[in-house]
């Protein structure tokens, strides 16, 4: 793994199954509002978005004016559903521990919720401090764009050239890219979807992988073909 300074994970759908449950909660408001959308279409079209932009998105694509109360009342219903049924990804840890490299967390959930799914799973120590939120750098700085990518490589002094970034969304993967690193893709979640790798390959990662009990191995083999090069 001497090729990389750093690895940097996305938390939901890559370290915990939280995007699932997401997918649920934000579908059947939606629907409510006006805009009929399934769970497996909120989560290939929206996975790695925040519910703002998802919004956003949506009233300029159907002209559906929606209510602002809708963000209040997906961030507490989604809340009470984590803290009740999030789980871990399966082979985290396992994997975790063969990491040698430092790592850390690259999210565009807040920084409680972050910490309250990772408390949850029992995540939280193992990160520590290391455990960092886009919407702490502003609004306007969530995935797609690379800032939380660029900041969470700062801490690190890592060269984003040298920096190996998890994610399994669309979204995130195109902040990676920007921010000038290297991306594997991860589709072992609940809301994965038929095309999800080809998706995310599309989008700009080097390799995908279903099982985290893979990465390891898959980090080795890339850093030895970037010393190749």
């Amino acid at each position: 793994m001497d090729g990389f300074d750093l690895i940097i994970f996305d938390c939901d759908g890559v370290l915990v199954d939280s995007e699932i449950i997401a997918a649920e909660v934000e579908s059947r408001l939606l629907t409510e509002a006006g805009y009929p959308i399934g769970v497996e279409e909120m989560g290939e079209r929206f996975a790695g978005m925040t519910w703002h932009n998802i919004l956003l998105t949506i009233e300029r694509e159907a002209a559906i004016p929606l209510s602002a109360s809708l963000l209040d009342k997906s961030e507490k219903l989604l809340d009470a559903r984590l803290a009740q049924e999030v789980r871990v990804i399966e082979g985290v840890k396992p994997m975790l521990s063969r990491i040698r490299k430092p790592y850390c967390i690259c999210s565009n959930s807040t920084a409680h919720r972050l910490d309250m799914m990772l408390s949850k799973v029992g995540l939280r120590e193992v990160f520590g401090p290391y455990v960092y939120s886009a919407k702490d750098l502003g609004p306007d700085r969530v995935k797609p764009k690379p800032d939380i990518f660029l900041h969470g490589a700062g801490q690190f002094s890592a060269n984003p050239a040298n920096t190996l970034v998890i994610e399994d969304s669309v979204h995130g993967i195109a902040g990676a890219r920007a921010a000038g690193m290297r991306v594997v893709g991860f589709t072992g979640a609940s809301h994965t979807y038929p095309s999800h790798a080809d998706r995310l390959t599309e989008a700009g990662a080097e390799t995908v992988i279903s099982r985290m009990s893979e990465l390891p191995g898959v980090i080795s083999a890339l850093a030895e073909w970037q010393g190749a090069v």
